[in-house]
């Protein structure tokens, strides 16, 4: 079911973007996603799976830059 979500979480980071339609949901989804890996950090802690920790942060660390780019105060988008 998670795995679901992140493919969901995945289109919403590139579709509306590339369709250019409601472009605005690519930082929102970013923003999700966030919360979404944040979720999974506190799941593999607990089960001691800590290399895939460390690989959220990375997947945190890239959604975090894209929500930065595009809700910042110089927008990348134009």
């Amino acid at each position: 079911m998670l795995g679901g979500l992140e493919i969901l979480a995945a289109a919403g980071l590139i579709l509306p973007a590339v369709l250019d339609i409601a472009p605005v949901m690519v930082p929102v989804t970013a923003v999700c996603w966030i919360l979404l890996m944040i979720g999974a950090m506190i799941t593999h802690a607990r089960y001691g799976q800590y290399k895939y920790v460390a690989l959220n942060f990375v997947y945190l660390a890239a959604a975090a830059f894209v929500a930065w780019g595009r809700f910042g105060p110089e927008s990348f988008t134009g």
